[in-house]
C-alpha cells in the first residue's frame, strides 16, 4: 500500500536516469505530507555528471521548485510539488540521498 502512495506521487511520463527513480521514490516515502509530486522533465547528455547522483534545487516554479538531477553521463530536470522552501527541500533531498 505504501509503495502505490509513492508511484501516484511519481509522475513517470519520461523515462529517469539511472540512480534518480530510488532517491526519488526514497524522498517522497520520508517525506509523504510535505512533497504533492514530482515530474522527471526532460533528459540531456552532460560532460560533468559522473559518480555519484546529484540534485540541485534551482528556480521555484508555481507550486514548488524545479530542481536538476546528475547522474550517469546526463541531466534530468525535476519539478518538485512541494511546500517546503528551498532549503528544507535541499536537506530533504540531502537525506534521502545519503539512505
Amino acid at each position: 500500500m505504501k509503495l502505490r502512495k509513492v508511484q501516484g506521487k511519481l509522475k513517470v511520463e519520461h523515462s529517469i536516469i539511472d540512480g534518480v527513480r530510488d532517491l526519488l521514490q526514497r524522498l517522497l516515502e520520508e517525506n509523504p505530507q510535505a512533497i504533492r509530486s514530482v515530474i522527471p522533465g526532460v533528459i540531456r547528455k552532460v560532460r560533468d555528471a559522473k559518480g555519484e547522483v546529484r540534485v540541485r534545487v534551482t528556480v521555484p516554479t508555481t507550486n514548488g521548485w524545479k530542481a536538476i538531477a546528475l547522474s550517469a553521463g546526463a541531466r534530468q530536470e525535476l519539478f518538485i510539488s512541494t511546500t517546503l522552501n528551498k532549503e528544507e527541500l535541499e536537506a530533504a533531498l540531502d537525506g534521502a540521498a545519503s539512505r
